[in-house]
């Protein structure tokens, strides 16, 4: 078992699938968590089972909301030990066909609200002299994907951004790494039809998807100090889909 205790973590995204999860796995009486997410009913909801946490509905597509909350989000909590971008979204189109609108809204969501992010969480973590930072990429920012040019940009974007980050900061004792999932089974992929899941069984050489809890086993490994060596990596968890 890993040390996740006396953390005090923002996770974004905490409400379902691979984000609840995570919230599951560092769940404790000792750490302080405040879960960011876009639904304050969902977030209501999430207060409801995990009491000791803290919520705060923000739009993360909104810069300056972001860049105006985030000390107040902070002072929630106490401090800033680990921040945890997992919120996503999905709004899949062929190329020819993808309106702007459709671009800028999975861009500014999945890679333009991780930076602004990491750029508030490091301040506080210089100051610490110390701190964990964890984006959740995806498989198909490394294999790319029809009818998702936006999202697989805006993941392969995020791992290129936690890479130049991760060298920034390292001599500040502050460690940046992704977590890059395969298909995990959430309300996401339930929707596949029976032949698209088939399709995909197939790539995957442990045959099988993921569950949400294999995403937040590698992330709870990320935080502790079992990995106190490792900076700029992808965490790959995708039972072989890709190999790096």
């Amino acid at each position: 078992m890993y040390n996740l205790e006396n953390k005090k973590i923002i996770l974004t995204g905490g409400s379902r699938g691979i984000g609840l999860s995570i919230l599951e796995k560092i769940y404790n009486d000792k750490n302080k968590i405040l879960i960011i997410g876009s639904k304050i009913e969902k977030l209501q909801e999430l207060k409801k089972k995990f009491q000791s946490i803290e919520i705060e509905q923000l739009d993360l597509s909104n810069i300056d909301l972001i860049q105006n909350n985030f000390d107040k989000m902070v002072n929630k909590i106490g401090g800033l030990d680990v921040l945890i971008n997992n919120a996503g979204i999905t709004k899949d189109n062929l190329a020819i066909r993808m309106g702007k609108k459709e671009w800028l809204d999975v861009l500014d969501v999945n890679l333009n609200s991780v930076f602004f992010m990491c750029q508030q969480a490091l301040k506080v973590m210089i100051k610490n002299k110390a701190g964990v930072i964890i984006n959740i990429s995806s498989v198909v920012a490394h294999t790319g994907n029809p009818g998702q040019s936006n999202y697989t940009a805006s993941k392969a974007g995020m791992i290129a951004m936690t890479k130049s980050l991760a060298k920034e900061y390292a001599k500040k004792n502050i460690r940046i790494n992704c977590v890059s999932p395969g298909f995990i089974d959430t309300d996401m992929t339930t929707s596949l039809k029976d032949d698209h899941k088939k399709m995909l069984l197939e790539q995957i050489p442990l045959g099988r998807m993921g569950k949400p809890s294999d995403i937040a086993n590698a992330a709870a490994f990320l935080i502790s100090d079992d990995s106190c060596y490792i900076t700029g990596e992808t965490i790959h968890v995708n039972g072989g889909m890709y190999m790096a």
